[in-house]
């Protein structure tokens, strides 16, 4: 996880250094991480190293992490220190395993990213279910994000329930960092697309 993190801040660095436009990156944290104190810090001073202003970063926690952790105060006062650091925090996977609408009440995320396995369906019942997930985080002051979206029908429903972000191959597939660079600009001056 370092790893990759110490990677998003080199990049997230080098587009500042050039005046390229700036977006969040989320980053997955394991939920190995919550068994050590303090291990938000380690992040921080990587981030703090390349000189990244807050809220360019947001840190994703899967569903397991609450339901694996042994202590839900430990996750609690991370999301805490998350947000005292500076960091953007995602409940990642929304949906896939046993969701408890109480994760939404309980912790304060920044955004719910919601499970592909809610675009497999098509059906009036499946919409109904995206669509109230979507409402009660609005209320809730949560973005929502729909990962696995692979047509343009979903974008459509999608902007029509008012859902704030898209992610998946309706757009492209997983690519390199330079590759990245050159879809963007390619297709949208450098600007990311959003629903």
């Amino acid at each position: 996880d370092l790893y990759v993190f110490e990677e998003v801040c080199a990049m997230l660095a080098g587009r500042l250094a050039q005046g390229a436009p700036v977006f969040p990156v989320a980053v997955n944290l394991s939920r190995r991480h919550f068994q050590t104190t303090d291990f938000l810090q380690r992040f921080a001073d990587i981030r703090d190293q390349y000189q990244i202003p807050g809220g360019l970063i947001e840190l994703e926690l899967t569903e397991s992490i609450f339901f694996t952790v042994g202590d839900i105060l430990n996750v609690k006062e991370a999301i805490r220190r998350m947000h005292e650091l500076g960091f953007l925090c995602s409940l990642d996977d929304f949906g896939a395993g046993f969701s408890s609408l109480g994760l939404l009440k309980s912790f304060m995320v920044d955004s719910v990213k919601l499970d592909r396995s809610f675009f497999l369906d098509d059906s009036q019942r499946a919409h109904d279910v995206v669509e109230s997930i979507v409402e009660l985080a609005r209320k809730l002051g949560i973005e929502t994000v729909a990962e696995g979206i692979e047509a343009p029908e979903q974008v459509d429903f999608l902007r029509s329930i008012g859902c704030d972000l898209v992610q998946g191959y309706v757009y492209a597939r997983p690519m390199p960092a330079e590759e990245l660079e050159a879809w963007m600009r390619a297709r949208h001056g450098g600007e990311v697309t959003q629903v």
